[in-house]
This record gives C-alpha cells, structure tokens and sequence, in this order.
C-alpha cells in the first residue's frame, strides 16, 4: 500500500510540474478547473496539462472525462498556417492498465475523436499533443468527419469573430449497457462542447449523439451538468449557466458555416 502511494504521489507531482511549464490554469474561466460533482467519476482520474489544452483522464473509460482550451483570435490565426499531421499516439504518462492503445481502436469501426481539436493547436508542438490517446474517445466516423467537424469549424469562427472563448468539450456515457472497444475503451452515447464567452458573460454547450446524422441540440450549462456530474465552469454565477446564449448553426465539414 506504501508503494502504491507514493507511486501516485510522485506521479501527481511531476503532473503538476508540468502544469507549471504551460501554466494550465489558462486554459480554465478565472484559473478555476472543473470540478466533480459526482464523485464516482473521480475514480482513477488524473488531469494532465498540455501546452494548448488540459483534460481529466478517467482509466475507468480510458477517455478524458473533459478537455479545456482558452481559444483566442490571434489563437486560431495562428491554426490556419498549420498542416495537419496524423500522430496518434499513446499517453505514457498514464499507467499502462488506464491508458488507450493504438491497438484498441484497430479495425474497431470507430474513429479516434478529438476532444480538444488539432484544428485548434497554434503550433506542431501542440498539434503533436492532440493526438495522445488521452484526448480521444471512439467518435462515429460519420459523425466524427461531418456534423463535429462543422461543429469544431463553427466555434473556432466564433472564436475569431468574439476575440476569445473558453471551451470544454467531452463525453456523455447514458444508458444501461455502454460498449467498450477491445473490452477496454468505452464509446459514449453522446457528445458535448461547452462554451463560454467572457466578453458577454454568456454560455451553452452544444450536444450530440455519438451515432450517424446532424442531430444536435443546444442546452444550458446548468442542464448539461446535471446529466454528466462535472461543474465544468466552477467560476460561473447561476445566470450565465441557467441561460443558454445562441450558438453558431453548424453545417457538415465542408460547406459554408452561417
């Protein structure tokens, strides 16, 4: 038992180490990350802190839990001179047993899906982040490369048009039985990114099924963690998490957003 602690306690330390090097509260409303309102999920979780974007590892779904980024104008400015480069890639700061593998998701007939988007990364460092294993969840590829993509395309225009926007974005596991890729990753049932801009103190979250179509929906802060247990903007009054502000339309990769 002795072992196992301070395995965990040198682990978290050099975790917080490497939050110091990129200074992750940046990435967070006020410095304030999010918080556990169901306890359950703080199982075998652990944050990690990369340069662009911070995520909560749970090694009970092999997925993040959330991914937060602080996306800015002169942010996605800088994403627009950068070639995507496919490096996926296994996060070695997870214990082997609570990380993902490239082999879970071999012919497993789901895509490795962002949760903080390559297409948001300023530089190939932090675009080389992205594809930890860490950051993904097994997204519908219909789903993945069409409605999220538009998804994703749409809040980095909102981003630019508004000057800056804190954004999280993860996983909703729902239902009776959820199904797990090489019996090890699950695949949740739904998706959601969170947003929030600072200039008008205003907020909401874009939700979707993990499945085929352009269904989607747009919900209150509030509403959204009450369903997945997570105060993802602890730094947030009532107001701005009860209401939900208007959201871009999103239209499928490829086409013109509105």
């Amino acid at each position: 038992m002795k072992k196992i602690f301070l395995f965990f306690t040198f682990f978290l330390a050099g975790q917080f180490a490497f939050a110091l090097a990129f200074n992750c509260d940046a990435h967070f409303v006020q410095g304030k990350a999010p918080e556990f309102i169901n306890q359950k999920l703080a199982v075998r979780a652990v944050p990690l802190c990369f340069e662009s974007y911070a995520v909560m590892h749970s090694g009970l779904s092999r997925t993040p839990l959330w991914a937060a980024e602080h996306l800015t104008a002169n942010h996605i400015a800088e994403t627009e001179m950068i070639k995507r480069n496919n490096t996926f890639h296994s996060e070695r700061r997870l214990p082997a047993d609570d990380r993902a593998e490239l082999k879970d998701y071999a012919h497993s007939g789901y895509d490795r899906g962002h949760m903080a988007p390559s297409g948001d990364m300023p530089n190939k460092n932090a675009q080389y982040e992205s594809f930890s294993l860490a950051n993904m969840i097994p997204q519908n590829p219909n789903n993945n490369q069409n409605l999220w993509a538009g998804i994703e395309d749409s809040v980095r225009k909102f981003a630019k048009y508004r000057g800056e926007l804190y954004v999280i974005t993860g996983p909703i596991f729902d239902g009776s039985s959820v199904e797990r890729i090489n019996f090890r990753v699950l695949v949740p049932s739904e998706i959601f990114k969170a947003i929030y801009d600072p200039v008008d103190q205003a907020a909401a979250a874009y939700i979707a099924p993990n499945a085929r179509g352009s269904a989607y929906q747009v919900i209150s802060i509030a509403d959204l963690e009450k369903r997945i247990g997570i105060n993802l903007f602890p730094a947030l009054d009532a107001r701005s998490k009860e209401v939900a502000m208007e959201l871009p339309e999103p239209r499928p990769h490829g086409r013109k957003l509105r």
